[in-house]
């Protein structure tokens, strides 16, 4: 009876926990509508740091979508708590690892963005050919042409991949051929 009205009393305090999340996610939306960016944040961030898989990571990406925090250093950190502190199915965790690669191409050096995006590009994931044609971006925003043209290489040797990355990857191939 103890350990059957103690795991009663756990899943109430769970499912307890999951309406408060999601009724803060509402709640910070509904700041954000009434243009009270500040309070949505606040609140946003106290659910990341909840760390619930799924609203945790709602709350992140609406900040992102939103453009709600733009200090760069934060955001990576927000990113870290969630990837360290949260059990994800691989494919998403694998979207979190990209998401935060793309954040990191603005500001990162070769090295660094390398190493974020390696569990990617050393698995066989949808998010690879999104990963390489990231690198390959960034090696051609740093007119750093026969790096890119390697990665976009990949992603044209890559099976059953979607048409319009196949077409990226061309398209990219042609403009480094053509400059």
């Amino acid at each position: 009876i103890i350990v059957f009205g103690s795991f009663n009393f756990y899943l109430g305090k769970k499912e307890k926990k999951k309406i408060l999340l999601s009724e803060n996610y509402i709640q910070a939306k509904i700041y954000l509508e009434n243009g009270n960016k500040t309070e949505a944040v606040n609140i946003l961030k106290s659910v990341i740091f909840a760390s619930d898989p799924a609203y945790s990571t709602l709350c992140l990406f609406l900040i992102l979508n939103e453009n709600l925090i733009t200090d760069y250093k934060e955001l990576l950190a927000l990113f870290d708590h969630l990837l360290a502190n949260n059990k994800f199915e691989k494919e998403i965790e694998n979207l979190l690892v990209y998401k935060k690669a793309l954040l990191n191409s603005n500001f990162a050096n070769e090295s660094e963005l390398l190493e974020g995006v390696k569990p990617l590009l050393n698995t066989d994931t949808l998010w690879r050919p999104h990963a390489l044609l990231l690198l390959g971006d960034y090696f051609v925003s740093k007119k750093e042409y026969l790096k890119a043209k390697q990665f976009y290489a990949q992603i044209l040797t890559i099976n059953n991949l979607q048409k319009e990355l196949y077409e990226q990857a061309r398209l990219q191939l042609s403009f480094i051929a053509n400059d």
